[in-house]
């Protein structure tokens, strides 16, 4: 058995390695194919995808595949493929992590969030209000995946204690009616056990989605808007910085909140009815209600006052959210522009996010004291700093790093082997569709596609394609670029699509067909809206109407 199983692991094991250099033992037999790098680049980029896919190796070793395949195949020098790893989006990216990991560390964004819930109540419209605007809101600023996996503890105490005090006073009044010889009836607790079930339900949709819709807000929020900045960056590099942190808030704050107001709306109109009296709470203070504002009001005394350590977080915080407001603005030339970017665009969001998140490693964590001895006669220790490295290395992800980074060698690849102009010309047929059509199909495939594979490698994928269709059709490259990176994250069907879905789903009180219903509406809502948004306000902010001179490139075949 033990022989049988190693054969097998081992033909499996050749079997891959021969489909990954097949292909570069076959072609190099004919050195006179036309464009035999086109074939080459295209072949790495199917196999990525395929491994992509079926993650049938880590995301982030497949990512690493063009630092093998390129150089053998003679596309790239290694030294080229290397430098892609390490660009100035990944510097931003990092930059966002590092200040998302200390924000966690210091416990800030559950104090934000338990803020929140004590404002808006506990009323059922009002508290799945709250927890959807409060998840959106960290996952602005913190991995979606963290936002989801502190908010649903938080709205299941909440709920336990809800349906916990409404069950007992249900058998108060079913004893008091049984004395009274009223009635013989069934208990109404066991009537209202399935609305007590949709409500679960809805509380619990309703967190994951938020979470994936906020972070299409912010240009850090999620991976996938910092690789379609780093491809057009790499694609078309005159285009003036024309993606921004505050360019991407002008646009994508809007489209969420109006999404977040729909997906609202749509998940009242599910799970728990259209009673506005009773969602509101109209005229009614139920003692679930206290006992329930209690709970949250519990969790968030167990915080403590303010500690030194969460104003310090919170001062940098805001502080570096105004400086990349502030940087490039648009309307008005921006702070760097008038220090340093006088000739050359030398600051950029990444310098501005290295330069606060360093800060991390200097200020203190505690205010230092007056006087160099403690009270036992011991010399007083420096305090440590709000972050030090053994933090960093356990909770940053770095594997998406390298698959950022492979992204962005497999488009660099497809340059400077042709591939882009190839498909670019075989492109060319789409041009007598309308854009708007070509928009919402697009956008349409990425929403599907994107349910079975990781919104990274959905969007690295696809946005060198759609950046090579756009320049041969004449098309602005945002008009299709831009709405396919927003619905590369509206992943709402499936538990496996994205990580805020599987920690929903593995509370045990979801099935696979709830979140399949609710989420094939939210997906045909987030893509009308994100096409009614690129073709109002994103239009005037970005001149989509025109194709653009900085996309008037020309890449340079190789033969």
């Amino acid at each position: 058995m033990f022989i049988k199983a190693s054969l097998n692991i081992l033909v499996t094991r050749l079997y891959d390695i021969s489909i990954v250099f097949a292909p570069f033992i076959i072609i190099s037999q004919y050195p006179g194919i036309y464009c035999r790098l086109v074939i080459y680049c295209g072949y790495v980029i199917i196999l990525t995808a395929v491994y992509w896919c079926t993650e049938c190796m880590p995301l982030a070793v497949t990512g690493l595949l063009p630092v093998i395949l390129f150089p053998m195949m003679g596309i790239m020098e290694s030294s080229e493929v290397c430098t892609q790893y390490m660009k100035d989006s990944n510097m931003l990216f990092v930059g966002g992590l590092l200040m998302a990991t200390a924000v966690e560390h210091w416990n800030l964004h559950k104090r934000i969030a338990l803020r929140v819930l004590l404002l808006v109540g506990v009323k059922p419209a009002l508290l799945m209000m709250g927890f959807m605007g409060t998840t959106a809101f960290l996952s602005m600023w913190i991995g979606n995946t963290a936002s989801t996996a502190m908010m649903l503890p938080i709205s299941n105490a909440v709920l336990k204690q809800l349906c916990d005090t409404e069950a007992q006073a249900e058998e108060r009044e079913v004893d008091l009616i049984s004395l009274r010889g009223a009635g013989t009836g069934i208990p109404k607790g066991q009537d209202n056990q399935g609305i007590e079930d949709e409500t679960w339900l809805g509380m619990s949709l309703s967190v994951c989605y938020s979470a994936s819709i906020g972070g299409t807000a912010t240009l850090t929020g999620t991976a996938p808007n910092l690789i379609l900045k780093g491809q057009v960056d790499e694609l078309f590099p005159g285009n003036g910085d024309i993606i921004n942190f505050a360019s991407w808030f002008g646009f994508s704050f809007p489209n969420m909140v109006l999404m977040l107001i729909i997906s609202w709306l749509w998940l009242q109109f599910m799970y728990l009815g259209c009673n506005m009296k009773k969602l509101f709470g109209c005229g009614t203070n139920k003692d679930g209600d206290k006992e329930a504002y209690r709970v949250i009001k519990n969790e968030y005394k167990k915080l403590g006052s303010v500690s030194f350590a969460e104003g310090c977080i919170l001062v940098l915080f805001v502080l570096l959210v105004l400086l990349w407001f502030t940087r490039e603005p648009g309307f008005m030339p921006g702070w760097a522009a008038v220090l340093f970017n006088k000739d050359k665009p030398y600051v950029t969001d990444g310098t501005v996010a290295m330069l606060m998140s360093t800060l991390f490693f200097v200020i203190p964590s505690q205010l230092p004291r007056c006087g160099g001895y403690s009270e036992d006669g011991m010399p007083l220790k420096a305090p440590p700093t709000l972050l030090n490295w053994d933090v960093v290395h356990k909770k940053m992800p770095w594997n998406i790093l390298l698959l950022v980074g492979g992204g962005f060698a497999l488009a660099r690849g497809s340059e400077t082997s042709g591939l882009s102009q190839w498909l670019g010309e075989s492109l060319a047929p789409l041009q007598s569709i309308p854009p708007v059509a070509i928009s919402f199909l697009l956008s349409l495939l990425i929403a599907t596609f994107t349910e079975c594979s990781s919104n990274v490698a959905t969007t690295t994928l696809f946005l060198p394609i759609l950046a090579s269709m756009a320049v041969a059709i004449k098309l602005h490259p945002l008009y299709v670029m831009l709405p396919c990176t927003i619905c590369a994250s509206l992943a709402f069907m499936l538990p496996v699509a994205t990580p805020p879905n599987a920690i929903a789903f593995s509370y045990g009180n979801l099935k696979v067909m709830d979140m399949a219903k609710a989420g094939f509406v939210l997906n045909i809502i987030g893509v009308i809206t994100i096409n009614i948004a690129l073709n109002t306000w994103g239009t005037a902010m970005f001149n989509l109407n025109t194709f653009p001179d900085w996309a008037n490139v020309t890449t340079i075949p190789t033969p």
